[in-house]
């Protein structure tokens, strides 16, 4: 994790802003507030010290090989829950649209009006973007690709 997922998060706004406040893993990928979810995420996270010992993402290029289906499950969990984890640091009702960007509002606003959750459109926020890979399978299924 330290040479590649943690290492693109420290480029990101999440690790360093003008704010001066910082997401740790745990925020985004554990659910907060209730200690027997928790405990069951992090459980659940345990198989991924087992993927690294049995070799499946024991070396940086099986790690870039999976790493389009780990993201996959991640974004999935994230949609059914509504991007709980987001939304413990990120409040729509907090937001000031009008303080955005025109684009970003309107973004937002149509997020809204149509019932998207946060990772619908920021997926790769915190990591290195894999627009590419998905891109392609989101053109063989027919999808439309979505934006940062």
């Amino acid at each position: 994790m330290r040479s590649t997922v943690y290492e693109e998060y420290t480029k990101t706004s999440h690790f360093e802003n003008a704010s001066g406040v910082r997401a740790i893993c745990s925020d985004c990928h554990v659910p907060h507030g209730n200690w027997l979810l928790m405990l069951w995420f992090k459980t659940k996270a345990t198989k991924e010290l087992v993927y690294h010992f049995a070799g499946v993402v024991d070396t940086k290029e099986k790690f870039e090989a999976e790493r389009l289906a780990m993201a996959q499950r991640v974004w999935k969990l994230m949609e059914e829950t509504d991007s709980r984890e987001c939304r413990s640091c990120h409040k729509r009702p907090a937001m000031v649209l009008a303080d955005q960007a025109n684009r970003a509002r309107v973004q937002h606003e149509d997020a809204v009006k149509e019932g998207k959750t946060c990772i619908d459109c920021h997926k790769g926020i915190a990591h290195k973007p894999i627009h590419k890979e998905l891109e392609k399978e989101q053109e063989q299924a027919g999808e439309q690709s979505f934006t940062l």
